[in-house]
Formats: C-alpha cells, structure tokens, sequence
C-alpha cells in the first residue's frame, strides 16, 4: 500500500519538494500537490514588475509541469480546513483529501480588518497573482485621469520596496500629478534592519517625492485616517501589513503559538503532530525567532524535502538553522537596490544587478522544467 504524501500551497517552499521529487522520486509513495493557482509567481521580483523592469512572465513559475514531472496530483483548490488527527485536508471543492504525510505552506493572509472601510480601493499585496490583475485593472483605469493618489501601508521591506516602485510606475505609465505616501509607525519603517540602511531608506523615499505618515492608519471610504484624526484621500491603497495565519488554522488542534501561527521546530515538524510538516508565513518556531519573509521560505524547502524522505526512510530529520545575518537586497524602482547584510549596507546598480540575478537565477530554475522537460 503506497503512502500518500500531499503538498498543501504552491508557493516557495513547495517548489524545492517538487524539484527534489523530480530528481529522486520516493518509492511506495502516492504525491500531490493542492494550490489556489495553477501558477505561482515570485514575490521577490513582483517590485521590479511594478516599476516596469519585468514582464509578469519573468516572474511566473507553471506548477503544472513541474507536478507532472514529480509524479505528482495537481488539484487547484483552496484549503479550508484540516483534520490532522484523522489525517483530513479539507478542500473548497467540497473534497476532504486523505494523507499520511502533509506539508503546510499555504501561505498567510494580509492582516487588513483594519483597511476593510476602503472597499475596491484596497489592494492586498497577498495573494500575489490576484494583487497583479487588481493593479493592472486600477492602472488602466486611471489612464487619462489628472491627478493619481496612492499609498502603501506597512514599513517593512515590502512596504518600502512597493512605494518605490510604485511612484516609479506611476510617473511612467499615468504622468500627470501623481503622489505615493508610505504610511506606517516610524518604529517599523525596516525594523530589524541596521541603522545606516533605515536611513538610506528614508533619504530615498524622500528624494522620490514619497510622502511618509507616522502612525497606524485605519481604512475609510476615501483613504485612510492617522491616530490623530488626519485624513488622506487616497484613490488606491497597497496593503504590505504584517501577515497572519489563515482563519482555518485556529479550528484544527494544531499545535500553535502567539498570533495562531503553527507551531514547528527546528526540523519545521508540528509540535503536535508529527506527521505534519509546515513552513512559510504560516509557523512560527519553538526554538528561536525566525522573520517571516520569503527567504526563509525558500531556505526551508530543501529541509522540508529531505525531511519527508528521512520520515520515509525511519532517519533522522534536517535542522533548518538560519544564518546569523541574512542577506537582503530591496529594489528601489529605477533599476537599483540596497544591500542590507547586518551593519553591511551598499546601494545601486551593482546592487541591483546581483539581486535581478539571484531572482531570474531562482524563477528560471523552476520554469525551466516546463520549457526542457515538457
């Protein structure tokens, strides 16, 4: 009797699993592969689309093929539930799907309740690809307009990087007056980042006419309102907040930890049931405080990999031990970037040069199973 083996998301994570199957499928098992898409797109290049450096193509991995060559089950649906003790994944085709191993990296859910008075005018950067068709549809409808008002809240990477490219965007394809703000509590503008980099940041947005608004904005029917009662009037708002569990997670039994975030060790296994795997934006760890960004996410693919094939073979499992320092590289828009590797900061070309490398180096990977394998 074959062990069935399921991939819950199609995102970074997964795509290690699928390309290691590829290589050395495990014998006796029975794989699939559940995602919302069947495309994923890499959220690493989606600032460089914005600002006009890519074609959507250059960020977008088919999983089809890549299924198909690791023998494994497309099934484009949603996850709406689990039951990890009778070893159920609930499906939003109504399907309850049966495994005996599972992997979890659905991704997270933008944390927006606060955004919701906003209506059509909200644009959540999660998920990706319905983010791209919501942008291109707001921009098309704006052609012709005078003025052109957006902002982004959150002061993360993704925050900083989505502004810049957006003011860039903008002045391309619209002219006119146009005007980004970034809007978020100044003490989270690249939190856990180096002083010299916050600074670079900030010198930037300035240089680029992108306003900053200190503070925790609340969503209303024209734009948003500030703690002190300000109001901004704004025609689209980019939400980069911080993200959360999806809602399902909380009705399972899981083990989890602050904030519902499934909880793993460092072999990225549930605390609590240990035919379960999970990874990405939904975990967060019992042993030390890892950041939830897609590094990580494609850092613990491989991990997750060896380690279904160890729970197959009785072995011991991979650690997914972070370096101390991470290496980030964010986009500025105009076909530069910020190196930002602990106190280490450098920006520019060269900078952005490495990072479009490392990205095509990354997408190519994956969509080249589609275009040679096929």
């Amino acid at each position: 009797m074959s062990i069935r083996m399921v991939l819950a998301g199609g995102g970074h994570a997964h795509l290690a699993v699928l390309a290691d199957w590829i290589g050395a499928p495990p014998e006796g098992t029975e794989r699939w592969l559940v995602t919302s898409h069947r495309h994923t797109a890499y959220s690493g290049m989606l600032p460089g689309w914005i600002a006009g450096a890519y074609p959507a193509e250059a960020l977008t991995i088919d999983l089809e093929p890549l299924a198909r060559l690791a023998g494994a089950r497309l099934v484009i649906a949603d996850v709406v539930g689990l039951d990890p003790d009778r070893r159920l994944l609930e499906l939003s085709t109504g399907v309850r799907l049966g495994f005996d191993l599972l992997s979890l990296a659905t991704g997270g859910e933008s944390d927006i309740s606060h955004l919701a008075a906003l209506g059509d005018r909200l644009l959540p950067v999660r998920p990706v690809q319905p983010f791209m068709a919501r942008w291109e549809a707001f921009l098309g409808g704006r052609q012709g307009r005078v003025a052109t008002r957006v902002a982004v809240v959150g002061g993360g990477a993704a925050g900083v990087e989505l502004a810049l490219a957006a003011e860039q965007s903008l002045r391309r394809r619209l002219g006119g007056k146009t005007k980004v703000a970034l809007v978020a509590p100044r003490d989270t503008l690249l939190a856990g980042h180096d002083q010299a980099v916050r600074r670079r940041a900030s010198d930037l947005l300035r240089a680029r006419g992108i306003a900053f608004h200190d503070g925790h904005a609340a969503g209303a029917p024209d734009g948003l309102m500030l703690p002190d009662g300000t109001a901004l009037a704004f025609d689209a708002v980019i939400a980069a907040t911080g993200s959360r569990p999806p809602g399902w997670i909380a009705d399972t039994g899981l083990a989890v930890r602050e904030g519902g975030f499934v909880a793993v060790g460092s072999d990225l296994r549930s605390a609590s049931h240990p035919d379960i795997f999970a990874a990405g934006d939904i975990v967060s760890r019992s042993d030390r405080r890892v950041e939830r960004s897609g590094v990580h996410a494609v850092k613990a693919g491989p991990v997750i990999a060896a380690n279904l094939k160890a729970v197959l073979a009785g072995t011991a499992t991979r650690d997914y031990i972070p370096r101390r320092r991470t290496l980030y590289l964010l986009a500025t828009g105009d076909e530069r970037a910020i190196l930002s590797w602990g106190r280490l900061t450098a920006g520019g070309h060269l900078v952005w040069r490495l990072k479009d490398w490392i990205d095509r180096r990354f997408v190519e990977r994956y969509a080249g199973f589609g275009q040679f394998r096929s």
